[in-house]
């Protein structure tokens, strides 16, 4: 009975060590949860981030899991699920507020742990390298011409934003939004294969996951709805060609909720280290994305004021 006792302790012991690493933060392993498929922005956000994490040993290694569904309304009810789990955080940004507004689930941003909000990006327009679409200008012509015939893709579910994009660029032209012919992919994978596939017109997302194929030709990028150009792509801005319109993404972590608020401090504290790695910042330039960092309850603060915004916004454009 001694003998069994002490492998008991043994065990548990060892396994304590294997989840945090006790008191080395190198050694600890913790997990980031995706709430897209292999591809998307946040898993590009996600893999980036723990990359960065992991080569400069700010921590051990993590273990990244995508959970696919409902617009990342499903990972958002596993990640409140696992309350006071000290070990886990969970990418992700508006289109996870809009996704939990539009399904009405029960599972909302508001009942998790803000960490920290991460980046902020544009949305780009995107069309197959044949298209007959040279231009921004030439996609609305015949967008206006033909408000249904014209297919748009997104990597986002309805109040995410690659929906609230195209939807308010559609009344920013003279289209009623209800007349938008939107299709829904889970991420930019499933994107880019429908681009490249030519089901459908035109694409609209954040560009960093498309880098592969802007660079090969077999993409083109027509328009960026940022204030300013990209260094890169090579397109103008909305305001550019013509289009009185911007509009930014953003993307940041949460933890479950009931976290301790030392476990919640640890993770803010190492994501502050993670954006001054040199990998990060490669990042930040390679994907066009804009540093936005936001901590703990300033970000909890911005969640709030997001909730409002795609509320407000699908309201204005009919859409609920």
């Amino acid at each position: 009975m001694l003998v069994l006792a002490l492998v008991t302790v043994l065990v548990a012991s060892g396994c304590g060590v294997t989840r945090d690493g006790g008191d080395d933060p190198t050694n600890r392993r913790l997990r980031m949860m995706i709430p897209n498929s292999p591809g998307g922005g946040y898993d590009l956000t996600g893999r980036s981030a723990t990359r960065a994490m992991e080569e400069n040993d700010l921590t051990g290694r993590f273990e990244i899991t995508n959970v696919i569904g409902a617009g990342g309304t499903v990972a958002m009810q596993r990640l409140l699920n696992e309350e006071g789990a000290d070990d886990l955080m969970m990418t992700m940004g508006l289109g996870v507020v809009g996704s939990t507004y539009t399904n009405g689930a029960a599972a909302t941003v508001s009942e998790a742990t803000p960490i920290a909000q991460l980046v902020e990006e544009y949305e780009g327009i995107l069309v197959p390298g044949d298209s007959p679409y040279r231009t921004v200008g030439d996609l609305v012509e015949a967008w206006k011409a033909d408000p249904g015939g014209v297919t748009i893709g997104g990597g986002s579910s309805p109040g995410g934003p690659d929906h609230l994009f195209p939807m308010q660029l559609a009344q920013t032209v003279g289209i009623a939004p209800r007349d938008v012919n939107y299709i829904t992919y889970d991420g930019g994978g499933p994107l880019t294969t429908a681009l490249l596939g030519g089901k459908i017109d035109a694409g609209m997302s954040g560009l960093g996951e498309f880098e592969g194929q802007i660079a090969d030709g077999s993409l083109r990028v027509l328009a960026v709805s940022g204030p300013e150009r990209l260094d890169t792509v090579d397109a103008p801005t909305l305001t550019e060609s013509g289009i009185d319109m911007t509009f930014t993404n953003w993307r940041g972590v949460l933890a479950p909720p009931g976290i301790s608020e030392e476990t919640r401090e640890d993770f803010i504290d190492l994501l502050a280290r993670m954006r001054e790695t040199p990998e990060w910042e490669d990042a930040l330039e390679r994907n066009g994305w804009t540093d936005a960092f936001l901590p703990g309850d300033e970000f909890g603060e911005f969640l709030v004021e997001q909730d409002t915004r795609v509320a407000t916004t699908l309201k204005e454009l009919g859409l609920v």
